[in-house]
């Protein structure tokens, strides 16, 4: 079951970014792209931009399952809340998530989405969140990608 729901995972993953036309210079991401999430699955999101917002890098490991991942660009990857709180500890500011995609599978599940520092801006990068959850709990992130989309080098041909 693991192997194969990884598998579609990552392929899922490759489709929706490949249709979404996530390149470098791209421009913001039609709004009418966007996925509603289910309440339990968009609580992530908001409380994440919350504790991004306000510079909390314990509500925003709290998130986390124990052992989670935060694998950002440009950055070594963070394992376990500790180690994530510490990576988020000077982090934080203007934050919109936006949801692309998402799927659950029993106790496990995924959102795939793109991000921004204003509102109705451009889109600043992208992110996979992997979710997983004990039997009655609530989604905690087990692993999250991101980066960011480079602007286009206006010295290249």
């Amino acid at each position: 079951m693991r192997r194969s729901l990884g598998t579609v995972f990552i392929a899922t993953c490759a489709v929706v970014l490949a249709i979404t036309g996530l390149a470098p210079g791209s421009p913001p991401a039609n709004p009418g792209s966007y996925e509603s999430l289910p309440p339990e699955l968009d609580r992530i999101l908001r409380d994440y931009e919350r504790a991004w917002r306000a510079k909390d890098a314990s509500a925003l490991a709290d998130l986390f399952a124990e052992d989670g991942f935060v694998l950002s660009d440009g950055s070594p990857p963070a394992k376990g809340r500790v180690a994530i709180r510490k990576a988020y500890a000077n982090a934080g500011g203007p934050l919109w998530l936006r949801a692309l995609g998402h799927a659950t599978d029993g106790d496990v599940g995924y959102i795939i989405g793109v991000f921004g520092h204003k509102q109705d801006g451009p889109v600043a990068g992208k992110f996979i969140l992997a979710l997983r959850r004990r039997a009655g709990g609530p989604w905690l992130i087990a692993a999250d990608m991101d980066n960011s989309i480079a602007q286009p080098d206006a010295t290249r041909p």
